[in-house]
Formats: structure tokens, sequence, C-alpha cells
């Protein structure tokens, strides 16, 4: 039973039709507690993200779940989740938290959401977003010492809203074709595509606010 519920939690994004048909409006409350999970919590990276945000936005279309509450519920869990993530890691600490749990992290991940932050400054925690594990540790760092609350708490609103409107749309629109359907490989990438473009469109607007910044100082 208990592996069973694991299985089905740890792959909802593949079991999501049948989860829907069987706990009706009790969904929406498991996918929020996904999401919060996947992004309150460094020790659950694991937990599907991207994946479940598509295929929650192609069952939408379906007429499987609908789409406005799905929006709300995902960002609610989004936000919530980096908020919880944040003061963690403002309360415990980078170090207490890897001498009392040294085998939860991996030291790759920490220092991978490190040079995001070197790179893109605070605007880390909208890109981050779209990227997997990091998504899940730059809340944390942040509340390390990294960066004041208010700074965080509007990129965080920021990212919440616009990860979850590209990558629940992008299903939307795109999951229901029978070929996205039948190919689970090519539903990833769909994700990883929009994701793409999405930090493309990030960095390309740091860039430009960098050197427009930079031609008024030496101006």
């Amino acid at each position: 039973m208990i592996e069973a519920t694991v299985n089905l939690v740890l792959n909802l994004d593949q079991n999501l039709i049948f989860v829907a048909q069987t706990y009706g409006m009790w969904t929406y409350l498991i996918l929020f507690l996904i999401i919060f999970f996947e992004t309150g919590f460094v020790i659950t990276p694991f937990l599907p993200g991207d994946s479940l945000l598509f295929v929650s936005g192609a069952a939408a279309a379906s007429g499987i779940l609908d789409l406005q509450l799905l929006i709300v519920v995902f960002i609610f869990g989004a936000i919530i989740g980096d908020t919880v993530n944040y003061w963690i890691g403002n309360y415990v600490g980078l170090h207490v938290f890897l001498e009392r749990f040294p085998n939860f992290v991996k030291k790759e991940y920490i220092d991978r959401t490190y040079e995001f932050y070197e790179k893109y400054g605070g605007a880390t925690i909208v890109v981050a977003r779209f990227v997997p594990v990091v998504r899940t540790f730059a809340p944390f760092l942040a509340g390390v010492g990294t960066m004041q609350y208010r700074r965080f708490l509007f990129y965080n609103i920021v990212g919440g809203v616009l990860w979850t409107f590209v990558v629940v749309l992008a299903g939307y629109y795109f999951g229901t074709f029978s070929i996205v359907k039948e190919n689970m490989s090519l539903l990833i990438f769909l994700v990883l595509l929009a994701t793409l473009v999405t930090v493309i469109i990030i960095i390309a607007g740091l860039i430009t606010a960098f050197r427009k910044k930079r031609s008024q100082t030496q101006q």
C-alpha cells in the first residue's frame, strides 16, 4: 500500500488522469502539495515539477481539470513553497543543515545553485524556476543570507506566476495533440523547449538591462 502510494506520487504526472477521476476535487489539493513540497524542501527535488504542470495543462484542455483553478493552485503552491524554503534556510543555515543532514544534499547541487547566483544575481529565483534541482535549492540559499526577504518575495512571485503560466499553458495548447499523448519523450521535449525559450527571454532581458545601466553610468 505504502509502496503503491509513493510510486503514485513520484509518477503523478503519468497517473494524473487516474488521480483526477478517482479523487475529484481533492486532486487540486494533491497537486498543490506536490508543487509545495517540490519547491519548499531541499530534500525533495525528485518530485515531479515541470512535467506535472505540463500534463495538468493538457488535462485541463481535455476538460478533466479546470484551467483557472489549476493555475491558481500551482501559483500558490510555488510561491508558498519557495517562501517556506527561504525561511528554513534563514533559520537553519547551510552549515548546520549540511552537518545534520549530510546524506540528503549533494554538494554539486549547492555549487550549481551558487553558480546561478553569480551569473544572474537576484533574478536567479526567477530563472531557477525553470531549472530542475536548482529550483529547489535557490530559495534555501537565498534565505541563508544571499538576499533580503522583501527582494526575494518580489522575484518569488514573478517566478511562480511566470513558471506556472508558461508550462501549464504549453501543456494546455500542445499537450492534447495525439502525437504528444503517444510519445512521452516528445512531451518532455516540449516542456524543455518552453523552458529554454523562457530562460533565453529572461537572460536577454537581463543583458539588455545591464547594458542600459552600464551605458547610463558611463555618461
